[in-house]
């Protein structure tokens, strides 16, 4: 006999595959949902996190649950993303910093080193989409550029020349501040790239932290391999 909590995903799931809640409409209140299916608010908010895992409800903070329509997937292959046409509008942010936490290790550079982060986030319509953090020693930015807006425009014209992009993969929860910016339930893995670009000098000019909702983002990697002789390896 399945749970209260998966009864009740059961019976929203079937009035939003039928059309009786439609794609960007407002659920219920949860006080509403609770009183209801007559569960406490607790029991209730985990069968909504069930419906939010699975990609069909998102909870806006401040507004409500929201019916999510349809997600178009998009592929991150070995250092860029191809985008569902239309292409997706984002939003940047830019802030000057000092390395803290993992970030000097991350840049090779010494705690407190001044630093510019572009925060980036994407959206779909008005659905957020992903987000990305991309941090570069502040030295590096161009001297005339003096506002965070104009360094990160003179910065993506100017970066210095690469040798080296090193990318690293992993699954994890998103933080609370990623859940509430990507509008995804905290119980929805995140495909977490961590990209490193060193530059012919053998510095570390940039470091980027990207997040990929794992319901709408495909991470794909190939490995073109031959024999000594020059054909293809089974």
């Amino acid at each position: 006999m399945p749970s209260r909590r998966h009864a009740i995903a059961d019976d929203l799931r079937h009035q939003i595959s039928t059309g009786h809640f439609k794609a960007g409409e407002r659920l219920p209140s949860e006080a509403q949902l609770a009183t209801r299916y007559t569960v406490s608010t607790p029991t209730l908010r985990s069968a909504l996190a069930l419906l939010q895992g699975e990609g069909l409800v998102e909870k806006i903070h401040g507004s409500g649950n929201y019916v999510r329509g349809p997600i178009r997937r998009f592929t991150y292959v070995g250092g860029t993303a191809t985008s569902p046409v239309p292409p997706l509008r984002a939003t940047v942010r830019t802030t000057n910093l000092q390395a803290h936490g993992d970030l000097p290790a991350l840049l090779n550079v010494p705690p407190l080193t001044p630093l510019t982060e572009i925060l980036y986030v994407t959206h779909e319509g008005k659905t957020p989409h992903s987000l990305a953090r991309i941090y570069f020693p502040h030295a590096l930015a161009p001297a005339a550029l003096s506002a965070p807006e104009q360094q990160a425009a003179g910065w993506v014209e100017a970066r210095p020349p690469l040798s080296e992009l090193q990318e690293r993969l992993g699954a994890r929860l998103p933080t609370q501040e990623e859940s509430t910016i990507l509008r995804i339930s905290t119980s929805l893995p995140v495909l977490e790239l961590t990209r490193v670009a060193t530059g012919t000098t053998g510095h570390v000019v940039e470091a980027a932290l990207i997040v990929l909702p794992g319901d709408r983002a495909d991470a794909l990697f190939t490995t073109r391999l031959t024999t000594d002789e020059g054909a293809p390896a089974i």
